[in-house]
């Protein structure tokens, strides 16, 4: 919603030439500032990754279901006994034995292998939506590392730029303040001060069109501007006392575990064989009757330690192997989040320390430096060193806020419940 300007602001816009339905559209175009978590649900909305498994999922159910059915019956359409030598060869008519057929023939196979089968595949349908989970979670992680590694950038950005232009307004008022008086090595000195600090820049331009890249690649396009930084010294969830398995590399674990054992279900039942039963029509000549026949067919599984016993013994075996797995993944995944916390807490004091005590006393420094030089008793050299430990203070806080940050997006963003509630202003 767009305030209404006041009378100062319609002079001004009455001045410059701009009527005041312009500017109001204008104004309106902008973009707002891009907050992280609006950032995240753009990357997840545009994901092209999560199309994909939502796809795999499909598959799978639309499997499962037909799985569950039984194998389509089969059509036979032939002729039968049609003699080869004397008198009547190659007659379909003349001999009693000679006859055209028609046949139906169904595998019946047992519902509990149709059950086995079904329920493997709704697992690999499961297994896709856990993939989706942890996607979810990494897409929103990625999204909120590009997110405030940019956001320090361009702070870092802003910081240089205050520090040039308060360099060259220095540089102006000693020109003015001595000229004519000889005193040029001062104003040098400051010139090149100003320059180093535009080298600098430069470098970090090329740092932040690096970052604005990988952002793009998760929003498809660049934001003007980003909102405030998120609060980075609390999470979303307690790490502590959560459940480990809820979260998707551990879910996705044990879903791993579910189809295994769905596989070695379902070479249980293989082990049973199935039944076929064919009926068929036998039409022959007009002067003998037509006949039927009904023939029931089973598997002769007389190797079944052979093949279909190795067959299950490979299903468990496999099973084991992924719970062995699992358990090893969530001990694992237990001790990387505790050196995660470890390292978020430690950036986390280091910011404090930054903020409370180095940059203060730099500040100091400069105070006292800048004061000295104003009354002729201090060294222009001092006062530069002095800015140059402000600044160089306010960059290492910088650098140590992203480190946090980044601590902090590794743990907050472990389960995609956390993204709507995890990034608070």
């Amino acid at each position: 919603m767009i305030r209404r300007p006041s009378r100062m602001v319609w002079l001004c816009v009455a001045l410059i030439g701009v009527t005041p339905p312009v500017l109001a559209q204008t104004l309106s175009s902008v973009p707002p500032p891009l907050s992280l978590p609006d950032a995240q649900r753009i990357a997840l909305d545009r994901a092209p990754r999560l199309a994909g498994i939502a796809a795999q999922a499909h598959a799978a159910r639309e499997m499962a279901v037909a799985a569950g059915t039984l194998p389509d019956p089969v059509l036979k359409l032939g002729v039968s006994n049609i003699p080869v030598s004397g008198e009547m060869a190659w007659s379909a008519t003349r001999d009693s034995m000679s006859m055209r057929t028609f046949g139906v023939m169904q595998e019946f196979t047992r519902g509990e292998k149709r059950e086995a089968a079904r329920a493997r595949d709704e697992q690999m349908a499961e297994l896709a939506l856990v993939e989706a989970q942890r996607t979810r979670s990494e897409i929103a992680r990625d999204t909120a590392l590009a997110w405030l590694e940019l956001d320090s950038l361009l702070r870092q950005q802003a910081l240089l730029e205050e520090q040039v232009a308060a360099v060259r307004d220095q540089e102006q008022a000693a020109a003015a303040f001595r000229g004519g008086r000889g005193e040029q090595v001062e104003i040098f000195a400051m010139r090149t001060e100003a320059e180093n600090m535009r080298s600098m820049l430069t470098g970090l331009d090329g740092e932040i069109g690096m970052a604005r890249a990988r952002l793009t690649r998760w929003l498809g396009e660049s934001p003007a501007t980003l909102a405030a930084t998120p609060d980075i010294s609390r999470l979303a969830w307690d790490w502590r006392s959560d459940s480990l398995d809820q979260h998707p590399t551990i879910a996705l674990l044990t879903q791993q575990v579910a189809l295994a054992e769905a596989d070695a279900r379902l070479a249980r039942a293989r082990r049973k064989p199935d039944l076929g039963v064919e009926l068929m029509y036998g039409r022959r000549s007009e002067v003998y009757g037509d006949m039927i026949s009904v023939t029931v067919s089973m598997p002769l599984q007389w190797n079944i330690g052979q093949r279909q016993d190795r067959e299950l013994a490979s299903s468990l075996s496999m099973a084991d192997q992924v719970r062995a797995e699992q358990e090893d993944m969530r001990r694992a995944y237990r001790a990387e989040l505790e050196g995660m916390h470890a390292a978020w807490q430690s950036a986390l004091a280091r910011l404090a320390h930054a903020e409370r005590t180095l940059i203060p006393l730099a500040e100091q420094q400069q105070a006292a430096t800048l004061a000295a030089y104003r009354a002729g008793s201090g060294m222009l050299e001092r006062a530069l060193g002095a800015r140059r430990a402000v600044l160089e203070a306010r960059l290492a806080r910088e650098r140590v806020a992203l480190e946090a940050a980044r601590a902090w997006a590794q743990l907050n963003f472990l389960d995609a419940q956390t993204i709507a509630q995890g990034a608070r202003p």
